[in-house]
């Protein structure tokens, strides 16, 4: 339940009530992610600081029912808080990540600025006849650094991992997928504004570009020197968001001992649990999404790709734990399986159907209702 001081936005009809002309904080939250819903981690602190403001109003938006309000301020994650001067303009944004403490650095920010222009009537002056190209900048300057960091690794290439246009995208997929490495992408042959401003924004004129970290590593041909020189993953400091069978066999060889199999099973349901919830939509998949191992596992792909979703997946095939214990957890003895937002949707027979009845756009947009 929302406190007086926040303004619940619920879905675009509701959008109205966001006014322009004031400072205010926008927090963008799902109820399927337990540190932004209410309650939550995320949701306690944006309460807490509504609660004493003066002069800022607070909205709390449910990103995926006010569907028009996300895609206006290029919200693709929960939770995402913006932070909004009186002209309009974004102060600061946080897109994802669990740090609680810099929503409250942010908006002390916001509160500077505030005293700042409140003491200086020419700079509102100026913000107020704030130039339209500058703005426009601005805001997609903000678009670029949500989308370079909307995960640890973030390759721009032409086409997609499993369909790359073109052969400098092909070989830098190649390169991530030989090293094993979990990656984001964005396909900049689907949007020409980040396509034409990423050049400027990284100041490097071709692609593929690889971030890390939210820091441009470079292209294929850095890429290229980094393999032959050493180790590509150590180099880029990226050993954790390597996939591999380690923990798997280290719970079968426990499984010998006489106490290890119900303190491996409880382990086993929390890790299954951790992996199903990782991302909102969960594809666990013979393979990877670029480089698929079975027929089933490359249609369901191409599936999902075609909707344009952010998805993430996992290797069963480099798990066997994972792979075992999941049929047994879901009570689904095949691959693929997806699920979304913790929930088993189904298999490969399931998910076409559900294309053909047109109910599967609805629920990977999030339209779908009980």
């Amino acid at each position: 339940m929302s406190s007086p001081s926040v303004i619940d936005i619920s879905n675009d009809a509701s959008s109205s009530l966001i006014s322009p002309g004031s400072k205010s904080v926008l927090f963008f939250w799902a109820d399927w992610h337990p540190s932004s819903r209410p309650g939550g981690s995320f949701d306690a602190v944006f309460h807490t600081l509504a609660k004493d403001a003066i002069d800022v109003k607070f909205y709390r938006v449910e990103a995926e029912e006010a569907l028009g309000v996300s895609k206006q301020y290029n919200v693709t994650v929960v939770p995402t808080f913006l932070f909004i001067d009186t002209d309009g303009s974004i102060v600061d944004r946080i897109d994802a990540g669990e740090d609680v403490a810099k929503v409250t650095q942010c908006y002390v920010r916001l509160l500077n600025s505030i005293s700042f222009r409140a003491a200086n009537p020419s700079e509102n002056q100026a913000a107020a006849t704030v130039d339209p190209e500058q703005a426009k900048k601005a805001a997609l300057h903000t678009r670029l650094q949500s989308l370079i960091t909307s995960s640890p690794i973030v390759l721009f290439l032409k086409g997609s991992p499993t369909a790359p246009k073109c052969g400098f995208s092909r070989q830098a997929v190649e390169i991530l997928t030989s090293h094993n490495l979990h990656f984001g992408y964005f396909d900049i042959l689907q949007d020409e504004t980040v396509r034409q401003g990423l050049k400027d924004y990284s100041d490097w004129p071709t692609y593929p570009q690889l971030y890390v970290r939210g820091e441009l590593v470079g292209g294929l041909d850095i890429m290229k020197e980094m393999v032959e020189s050493g180790d590509f993953v150590e180099q880029l400091d990226v050993a954790l968001f390597v996939k591999n069978a380690s923990a798997g066999a280290l719970s079968s060889t426990e499984r010998e001992d006489g106490d290890a199999p119900s303190t491996v099973a409880i382990s086993l349901n929390e890790k299954l649990q951790q992996l199903i919830n990782r991302h909102r939509i969960m594809l666990f998949m013979k393979g990877i999404p670029s480089s698929p191992r079975c027929g089933f596992s490359r249609q369901i792909v191409e599936i999902l790709d075609s909707y344009n979703v952010s998805y993430d997946s996992f290797n069963i095939l480099e798990d066997e734990e994972v792979r075992q214990g999941l049929k047994e957890y879901s009570d689904w003895p095949t691959y693929p399986q997806l699920y979304v937002e913790g929930d088993l949707v189904g298999g490969l027979d399931i998910v076409k159907e559900m294309v053909e009845s047109g109910d599967l756009k609805d629920l990977l947009m999030g339209k779908m209702k009980d």
